[in-house]
């Protein structure tokens, strides 16, 4: 069985990437995919990776936790989103990493389900925008507490992600910029549901939706429907000239009001971030969707 894990990152999906999972439960059942509700996995998938002692889990706890899971539906494919998995928003940065817990709480996913085939999927964001964000969602008050110290300069997200290859090398990352999200919204969920390229989805345009006023996205519905063959190329390059025209200013344009963040540190972090996603695709075994 395959088990996808969507682990957020925290501030990049809002549960939307659930939600239009099981909106299209019957296209991913066509070929042999489910999402469960988060209410059937979530605490049950934390307990049960907690009470799994490293290189002992018991023969069964597998099965068990896959029946509570599945709830009667049969799958060769199980997608889990939670981005939660690698530890709450005040756990996001500790020891001038991101996520440091990534590599134990995988290990020990591996260790539950050895027998399939684990697979990662991970949405990055810009350290200036995430930061602040993340820290908004934790349970410190003070900025720097939130940070341990550590310099925003020095956090990589090619960091996090080379060390789960290295630590686990059978487990393959693919991952995008939650910047790019509008763009790739529907192949995001293609390829976590295990769909063809040419599947047709509902909700493809929802994130596009939100950032994109009234007048432009039905402008832009109409010019899909009077070009029914474009390719999905073509499609991005139609939502950037629709963007440039019709975006909604105040849901793309984000204010970092923080001690220490000036436009000089979020000019370097956000040039820093671009150069990180190259050191990504350098990763072997990590796939990176580009818009």
């Amino acid at each position: 069985m395959q088990l996808v894990i969507h682990a957020g990152a925290h501030c990049t999906d809002g549960n939307r990437l659930v939600k239009c999972l099981i909106r299209n439960r019957d296209t991913l059942a066509s070929v042999g995919s489910v999402a469960p509700k988060p209410s059937l996995y979530r605490k049950l998938l934390r307990e049960a990776s907690a009470a799994v002692p490293m290189g002992r889990a018991s023969a069964d706890a597998r099965d068990i936790l896959l029946d509570a899971i599945l709830d009667d539906e049969v799958a060769n494919r199980v997608i889990l989103s939670n981005e939660n998995f690698f530890g709450v928003p005040t756990m996001a940065v500790s020891g001038g990493h991101f996520y440091p817990h990534a590599v134990r709480k995988l290990e020990r996913l591996q260790e539950l389900f050895a027998s399939d085939d684990v697979e990662l999927f991970l949405a990055i964001c810009n350290p200036a925008t995430f930061l602040p964000a993340a820290f908004e969602r934790s349970k410190n008050t003070d900025f720097n507490d939130f940070l341990e110290g550590t310099d925003p300069r020095v956090l990589f997200w090619s960091d996090l992600i080379g060390d789960i290859r290295e630590a686990l090398p059978n487990i393959p990352v693919t991952v995008w910029c939650n910047e790019d999200t509008p763009l790739i919204w529907s192949q995001v969920i293609r390829d976590i549901a295990g769909l063809a390229p040419s599947q047709g989805i509902k909700g493809g345009y929802e994130i596009l939706a939100s950032i994109m006023s009234k007048e432009g996205l039905l402008r832009f519905r109409a010019y899909l429907k009077d070009h029914p063959d474009m390719s999905e190329i073509q499609i991005r390059r139609v939502i950037s000239a629709f963007l440039d025209k019709f975006a909604k200013e105040d849901a793309i344009e984000e204010v970092v009001d923080l001690p220490g963040f000036d436009a000089d540190l979020i000019a370097q972090l956000t040039e820093q971030y671009e150069d990180d996603l190259f050191a990504i695709q350098r990763i072997p075994g990590v796939e990176v969707i580009l818009p």
